[in-house]
């Protein structure tokens, strides 16, 4: 427990904005070659203890794809939006950027995001012959002729699963049937598995390593690899992503333990659908894997989330289209029907 202490006090230090210029480039260097050496004794470490796995499988999404993201997931074709060219280094926001904007961390944005989100949460309590109704906004600009789309879907999810639900997927809507017996997919949608998930972020992480368990002395996040920090990337963009009725304190609980996640990192400036200008959360994977390109979007002042951003590419060759998709929830509710509105 101590070690988790520790760790705990190292993150919050790292993510103190002490108001100072950025580094310049020969301290870097300098940081990144000790970072480098202890990361490569960790790995002998690790590496001495038995063979470590090249890749683990992703989880499986069936019907939790939903929205534009579903089928880019699906044909392998979403991609991370890159400011900063792929290099790993932070993107540089235009000059006339706010500087307390430019400076905050991913953390800090992250944390204060869940305790926006604590505030203002709403409780729900879905019965499980119920559906979860939520009406999505997305507007698709194509990159090289600059014509923009809208789309609305509205989903409706069976809260148990027991039931086939509607999704849609920028405009295109189709019957997803229940779960099979012992089927399972990752996000869960149904409620009851969503309220066994921890609300506390580190044993969220830990919950998410399919170890022990959470509750395991033994687990502590420093012994968390670097394949296994890109799974729990993963899996947590894609709860914040693809679930946007949670359990109380599950969402916030999300976004603090999404702060923890090395690689994460925060780039100011960013537009909304609606225009306004954020802080966006991303992630550089160091395995190289695709996981979930989103930009989270949030206010730069008040922390509350404003939507995502994704690319999205459709055909292939001289034929291929790459499409920025700018998205938010504009609503949701629970219903008794499938396609029953509020």
């Amino acid at each position: 427990m101590r070690d988790i202490d520790e760790s705990r006090d190292l993150r919050d230090l790292a993510a103190f904005d002490a108001g100072v210029p950025p580094l310049d480039d020969e301290t870097r260097r300098r940081g990144r070659a000790r970072l480098l050496a202890t990361i490569n004794a960790t790995e002998a470490k690790h590496t001495a203890r038995g063979p470590v796995p090249l890749m683990r499988r992703r989880p499986v999404l069936r019907v939790a794809l939903t929205g534009a993201l579903a089928a880019a997931v699906a044909a392998g074709v979403l991609v991370a939006v890159q400011d900063d060219g792929g290099t790993g280094k932070t993107a540089k926001p235009p000059a006339s950027g706010n500087p307390s904007m430019e400076n905050v961390s991913a953390r800090t944005v992250l944390n204060g995001a869940a305790a926006y989100a604590r505030k203002h949460e709403q409780a729900a309590a879905p019965r499980d012959d119920q559906f979860l109704y939520t009406k999505e906004i997305i507007k698709e600009t194509n990159q090289k002729t600059g014509t923009t789309k809208s789309y609305v879907d509205e989903n409706w999810r069976s809260v148990d699963g027991s039931q086939r639900s509607w999704i849609m997927e920028i405009g295109h809507g189709w019957w997803s049937p229940p779960l099979k017996k012992n089927e399972s997919v990752w996000p869960p949608q149904d409620w009851g598995t969503l309220e066994k998930l921890p609300t506390d972020p580190e044993k969220l992480i830990l919950s998410l390593l399919h170890k022990s368990g959470p509750d395991d002395k033994n687990d502590s996040l420093d012994d968390i690899t670097e394949q296994e920090w890109s799974d729990i990337h993963f899996s947590l963009a894609g709860l914040l992503k693809l679930v946007p009725v949670m359990p109380e304190g599950l969402r916030p609980a999300a976004y603090e333990a999404l702060g923890m996640v090395p690689g994460v990192k925060a780039v100011p400036n960013q537009k909304d659908a609606k225009g306004r200008t954020g802080v966006a959360i991303t992630y550089d994977d160091p395995t190289g894997m695709m996981g979930f390109g989103s930009y989270f979007i949030f206010n730069p002042a008040t922390y509350e989330f404003l939507g995502f951003r994704d690319e999205r590419t459709s055909g292939d060759g001289a034929n291929m289209k790459t499409y920025t998709q700018l998205s938010y929830l504009d609503s949701w509710a629970i219903v008794d029907k499938v396609k029953q509105r509020p």
